[in-house]
């Protein structure tokens, strides 16, 4: 391959993973998931429950509604499949990723409209 298609597939691979994670809105929704699930890791590994624990639902909360699209599709694929934790992994790591693409082009679509006010102004 030459440096000239390399440069393009970089450049084609710039847009997507500006939406997730280059601005400040998507950054927040990451660090705010990655907080949770830190915090659901250490309920899970090092706090005995006499009961079950629903720390883990705070990270359904955060990655709904794709979630559950994830999961209603991996239904209808086979409920072996979709009940696998592997599946659910997956579709949780990738519901954030979509939303916070989401939260970036919605951020994007916020700053690029006509008429709206300049981030710095330009005239002194």
């Amino acid at each position: 391959m030459t440096s000239g298609r390399l440069n393009a597939l970089a450049r084609l691979a710039q847009g997507p993973a500006r939406l997730v994670y280059g601005n400040r809105a998507s950054r927040i929704y990451l660090a705010v998931v990655t907080a949770t699930a830190v915090f659901v890791a250490v309920d899970t590994l090092f706090v005995h429950h006499d009961d079950a624990s629903f720390a883990g639902v705070w990270l359904f909360f955060l990655a709904a509604p794709t979630v559950f699209l994830f999961f209603a599709g991996g239904s209808m694929i086979g409920e072996s499949f979709a009940s696998s934790s592997a599946f659910g992994y997956v579709a949780l790591v990738a519901s954030v990723l979509i939303q916070a693409a989401a939260v970036g082009a919605f951020v994007r679509l916020l700053s690029d409209r006509p008429g709206g006010h300049a981030r710095t102004p330009r005239e002194a």
